[in-house]
């Protein structure tokens, strides 16, 4: 890929130039060959070693504007300064703020450094060249020994942060022959990958632990030589084949980490498709590769930083694959991880179990999401406890049961409410029952939507077209009972939500009430809300209105 690879290197030199304009050089400031995150104010030692990485890579590559520049040799010194500095005396690296004494932030900034120093350790002096190469490995080689030296006496947070430390250790074992290295990332490896047949990992986290964990599943197969750690990494790549949006982002709304609900486009899964695509001669991946590559330039976005890569595998520079593109039109049911995207070209639909937000619809950038509003005892939302494929279509549904407390009829001790054991010793008496249903079926240009609700009668329920981008509403029934705010009452009719020359079209709307629940979510602009009370059945239509 000759011309991603001149896109990278183009865009790595830009980070040089920026970065040695960020790079702090008062000699008597604590943090002096730091770098300055943009937005914090102060410097990380994680952000200098993607900083430092990236001017290695360019100042070592004969192609780089920067190629063997003594400036930059200088600031790659001052900043390796930095980071010995910042590194604890017992090997640990913090992040920032929050995590102090991190194995998983020190594994994080190993694992950044380990393809820099085998680049180093694979170089030949030349001559004239400004670069000590020598006391380059020397300072890599101890930053990253210490650093794996410490892991071994550190703990975790969050499943992904289990698969960074193995990947750095398996590779830190094999470069320092280290037995003890290897035995404990194996402690790791022993409890198995949280991987399900869909492809997808405990965090669902499409817009970064994704790609994050498939980085060290494919480090892992490498370092082990075991094939089953690259089919982890293959299936989720091909779940997140459905993943991407019609406009080249990814789907995040199901995510439990920080990336839920942000835009986020996919140019760091750039080098996991292509060496897949590459190792595998998988063609859906190439494909894959070369559409992001033209997601980047078409959105104007930096390329994936990740040029040393390419220069520890040159084959795939000289790799050459015409074909591109992503599937513009499929319905997937991820049972396992109970979720259903669909697409049809310009538009893409996706269902959600155990989610409050149980369907997402977007078109352009009108992004809706659908929830439906039950104060029903202590539930306040829908959130669909199974989701089930059907003949023609899916269906959710839940069950919310009421309670209430009976009276212990003795003194147990205490008359003090709250040192009672209510919650555990206390009998309850249950009902009654509300049982709700959300039958979705495709059609031609969108979704029919049947909402069914039995049980309890009387209970208030909102129906809430959710918008986190500016859009325009147009209806000719407004309410103006509970149209306050962000929120549009509407009694009868279908509206139309537009923006940048698309539309979504839903409808009919109804309203028997104007309980206006408060939202849950304040990322969204605004809300389109429909009322009824159970016992009650709607359909409703939602379609993309061509731009």
């Amino acid at each position: 890929m000759k011309e991603h690879y001149k896109r990278i290197l183009h865009d790595s030199d830009a980070r040089v130039r920026r970065s040695m304009e960020i790079q702090i050089s008062e000699k008597d400031s604590d943090w002096y060959g730091g770098f300055v995150r943009p937005g914090t104010g102060c410097p990380s030692p994680k952000y200098a070693i993607y900083r430092v990485t990236t001017m290695i890579a360019c100042l070592l590559n004969e192609e780089s504007r920067y190629y063997q520049d003594p400036a930059v040799y200088e600031s790659v010194l001052k900043g390796l300064r930095y980071i010995t500095a910042s590194q604890r005396q017992d090997g640990f690296f913090d992040l920032g703020t929050l995590n102090f004494c991190s194995a998983p932030d020190t594994a994080f900034c190993i694992k950044r450094m380990l393809p820099v120093y085998e680049y180093l350790l694979s170089r030949r002096e030349k001559d004239g060249e400004v670069t000590d190469l020598g006391l380059l490995r020397e300072q890599f080689g101890r930053i990253i020994q210490k650093g794996a030296d410490a892991i071994l006496t550190g703990g975790f947070h969050t499943p992904n942060h289990r698969w960074a430390i193995t990947a750095a250790l398996l590779s830190c074992g094999r470069l320092f022959d280290r037995p003890a290295y290897r035995e404990f990332a194996e402690r790791f490896l022993a409890e198995g990958v949280d991987n399900t047949p869909d492809g997808e990992y405990a965090e669902r986290s499409a817009g970064n632990y994704n790609r994050v964990n498939n980085d060290a599943m494919i480090t892992i197969a490498q370092e082990t030589g075991d094939s089953k750690y690259y089919d982890y990494a293959a299936k989720n790549l091909y779940m997140m084949l459905s993943y991407m949006e019609p406009d080249g982002t990814i789907f995040t709304n199901n995510s439990t980490r920080q990336d839920y609900g942000k835009k986020v486009f996919p140019k760091n899964y750039y080098m996991e498709y292509l060496f897949m695509g590459w190792k595998f001669k998988n063609p859906d991946f190439l494909k894959a590769a070369n559409s992001i590559m033209e997601t980047v330039e078409r959105n104007q976005l930096s390329s994936s930083d990740c040029l040393i890569q390419l220069m520890n595998q040159p084959e795939l520079i000289q790799l050459e694959f015409e074909e591109s593109g992503m599937p513009a039109s499929y319905q997937r049911y991820f049972a396992d991880s109970h979720i259903v995207r669909g697409r049809n070209q310009a538009y893409s639909w996706t269902i959600l179990g155990n989610s409050s937000h149980f369907l997402y619809f977007r078109h352009g950038e009108v992004t809706m999401s659908v929830k439906l509003a039950v104060p029903f005892f202590e539930n306040r939302y829908f959130v669909p406890t199974e989701l089930k494929k059907t003949e023609d279509g899916y269906e959710l549904t839940q069950t919310m049961a009421g309670w209430y407390y009976l009276p212990f009829g003795e003194y147990r001790g205490t008359s003090d409410w709250w040192e009672m054991d209510n919650a555990h010793t206390r009998e309850k008496i249950y009902g009654p029952n509300l049982r709700l249903k959300a039958a979705i079926r495709e059609t031609e240009d969108g979704l029919r939507v049947t909402l069914e609700t039995e049980g309890v009668d009387r209970v208030p329920l909102t129906l809430e077209f959710a918008f986190g981008v500016p859009v325009r509403i147009e209806n000719p029934y407004m309410a103006a009972d509970g149209a306050e705010g962000k929120n549009i009452l509407l009694k009868e009719g279908f509206f139309q939500a537009s923006a940048d020359q698309k539309a979504i079209r839903v409808g009919p709307a109804f309203a028997a009430h104007s309980i206006v629940p408060e939202s849950e979510d304040v990322t969204k602009v605004f809300r389109v809300l429909c009322t009824d009370f159970s016992n009650c059945s709607h359909e409703i239509l939602i379609s993309a209105v061509p731009g």
